[in-house]
């Protein structure tokens, strides 16, 4: 059941479609400084109210949300505009309003965000809706570069940040906002589940509550504040009215101790929602604190896993190199026993010098053996190292990790206190509510009980009435008799004022119109003198025009017979030129003087052959005259040096 409660306005709203706080009428330019007063219609309707708060408890927690989101943008949009208006001044970042402002903004951009998976946790970022207007709106994307700039914003969540700050202070950000309402099915959709605020009526409320942010001048300091911060929670505190001195007047007007009562009773349900809010954002940190902690057992064990794996591969490297050092001891051992019978078989077989061969070239090909295996050996050495080193840097950054997350676990636990504080704080307010509201209770017993005794009092005071009515009707008759008398008198009275009225209207105006003809005459006057002397020099300056477009035409003419003769010249200039280095002979340098490439200086070897350039005549080597170019004392493309390319190249380009 839903219970109707009359404003002091004299409007109708709905307890269970309203939210759970007391509110204005969503405009951010009203005068309500404050709650409204509501007012019970009856004594009777008390009893729904308070059903319907037990139906509330029943509703989808997704609407309270975006009711609360959308409650809290007005309070703190109003709560701006007011201070603005009061202090008359820029606002800055030390302005606590404002920073309460955009911890509500990052609310309601990220309610019903679509989680992105990731290594370790869901992340629920919404820089990539910020990023998106840059499709449809490309003078954003200046801003998108300017913040992905910054050397201090390292974290999506900062760059959201630094871009909602600069939009503010450049007043586009209600445009952005609006921009994203209207094409929510190509942006918003992708990125928002179903019932998000985004998606619904409650964000156009929204993108018209910014609008109102346009008269205000904001400063702020992007470049030294923290923007890589974990996500604030908003202060519901700032918007909690005191109820202390409130039964002061309560005697004086029933009324008004009823629009009091219903103030206390929207106060407590307002109270009640921001416990089960308070206690949602306890449990979700206390979740999230458990996910930390599971990660990082997880990671311990990684750790322990990976150090008995160190362990692992040193037990296989010392074992490997006492291998190493049994091998190196055979490896001598068969050396000296080798010696030994190259020493016996030189005694043996000193007549013979084919059986001495036969025997050196097996003891050769033993020693080639053995050192090969000493050479397999170091390479199984060397590769056991670098594996030892790629598992201390696996330690380390296993280490870095694991610290990074313990201090993300003291961050989380800081913000459980604060919160558990903030709990404590309402709950005394809340047990001081209903110590006042039981007050209140019994007050309002005693003012019925009054309402009785004046409800007999009315009554013989009505009786006495009907005996004053007789005698007023008598005394009504004379007094009509006298009225009509009057009346006549005055309407000739009224009709000769309003004709004189008219006239003296009439003569102010035609005065008012004279004066007004008067002027314009006047200015139509002094534009046309404007109008003949801007002619005047219109003229003057047509001549001169011309003068320079004739003199300007005869400098062309000049310079194009003059780039004609240039260009003669310079073709003449290319002919003799290239007349002239074909007259000349290349001196043929000597193979024997020649040691080192003339360009690269490297000494000529087997590998490195020498080579004529058949235009200069110098000795080059392959790599610096690894060129064929076409040449006048050969039909055939010849070989040129890496110069001699170059300036044949520009002769031919000229030509």
């Amino acid at each position: 059941m839903a219970a109707t409660i009359e404003t002091s306005t004299g409007q109708l709203r709905d307890e269970e479609a309203s939210v759970h706080t007391p509110q204005g009428n969503g405009d951010p330019g009203s005068n309500t400084n404050s709650w409204p007063a509501p007012v019970i219609a009856s004594n009777d309707q008390r009893i729904p109210m308070f059903k319907s708060r037990r139906k509330r408890t029943s509703r989808d927690p997704i609407t309270v949300e975006r009711a609360n989101l959308l409650t809290m943008s007005k309070l703190i949009i109003k709560e701006l505009i007011d201070s603005s208006l009061s202090q008359g001044r820029m606002l800055d970042d030390d302005h606590v309003p404002l920073q309460q402002f955009f911890v509500v903004l990052e609310h309601v951009l990220r309610h019903g965000l679509k989680p992105k998976k990731g290594i370790l946790r869901d992340k629920r970022e919404f820089w990539c809706v910020l990023e998106a207007i840059e499709k449809f709106a490309p003078e954003a994307a200046e801003m998108t570069t300017s913040v992905k700039d910054m050397p201090n914003v390292k974290t999506p969540l900062g760059r959201a940040r630094a871009w909602l700050r600069i939009a503010l202070m450049q007043k586009t950000l209600a445009d952005y906002f609006k921009m994203l309402i209207e094409k929510r099915e190509e942006i918003l959709m992708e990125c928002y589940e179903p019932g998000a605020i985004m998606l619904e009526e409650e964000g156009m409320v929204i993108s018209g509550l910014l609008v109102g942010l346009n008269v205000i001048d904001f400063n702020l300091c992007i470049k030294e504040e923290d923007l890589d911060q974990p996500m604030g929670v908003i202060d519901f505190s700032l918007y909690l009215k005191d109820n202390v001195g409130m039964d002061a007047s309560l005697d004086a007007d029933s009324m008004e101790g009823k629009s009091r009562m219903a103030t206390i009773l929207d106060q407590k349900n307002y109270l009640e929602e921001l416990n089960r809010h308070l206690n949602a954002t306890v449990t979700n940190l206390q979740q999230k604190l458990e996910v930390s902690q599971t990660t990082n057992a997880l990671m311990k064990e990684d750790l322990a896993i990976a150090k008995n794996h160190s362990l692992t591969l040193q037990a296989e490297n010392e074992v490997l190199r006492q291998e190493k050092n049994q091998l190196l001891d055979n490896y001598e051992k068969q050396l000296q026993v080798a010696r030994q019978d190259i020493d016996t078989e030189r005694q043996t077989y000193q007549t013979s010098s084919a059986g001495l061969d036969n025997m050196y070239s097996d003891i050769k090909k033993k020693y080639e053996e053995e050192t090969q295996l000493r050479v397999d050996v170091e390479k199984e050495l060397e590769l056991q190292i670098s594996m030892k080193q790629e598992m201390e840097m696996a330690l380390q950054l296993l280490e870095k990790d694991i610290h990074e997350k313990q201090d993300n676990i003291v961050t989380l636990r800081q913000q459980l206190d604060e919160i558990k504080a903030i709990n404590l704080e309402m709950y005394n307010k809340l047990q001081t509510c209903d110590s006042t509201l039981k007050h209140k209770a019994e007050m309002v017993v005693k003012l019925e009980e009054k309402t009785n005794q004046l409800v007999a009092t009315m009554k013989d005071m009505e009786k006495k009435l009907k005996q004053c009515e007789s005698d007023k009707q008598a005394a009504m008759e004379t007094a009509r008799k006298l009225g009509q008398t009057v009346a006549e008198k005055d309407s000739l009275r009224t009709a000769l004022e309003t004709d004189l009225k008219i006239e003296r209207e009439w003569r102010g105006t035609l005065q008012k119109t004279l004066e007004q003809e008067k002027e314009k005459l006047g200015s139509v006057q002094m534009d046309l003198q404007k109008m003949k002397d801007l002619e005047k020099d219109y003229t003057g300056l047509q001549e001169r025009h011309q003068l320079l477009q004739q003199t300007c035409d005869d400098h062309e003419r000049t310079l194009a017979e003059l780039g004609s003769h240039l260009s003669e010249s310079k073709l003449k200039m290319e002919d003799l030129r290239e007349s002239h280095l074909q007259q000349k002979e290349a001196q043929w340098a000597s193979d024997k003087e020649a040691t080192h490439c003339k360009q690269c200086s490297k000494p000529f070897s087997v590998a490195r052959r020498k080579h004529h350039c058949r235009n200069c005549g110098d000795i080059y080597c392959s790599e610096c005259s690894d060129n064929k170019m076409p040449h006048p004392s050969s039909s055939k493309p010849v070989r040129v040096c890496d110069s001699c390319q170059d300036i044949l190249l520009q002769r031919y380009s000229a030509q």
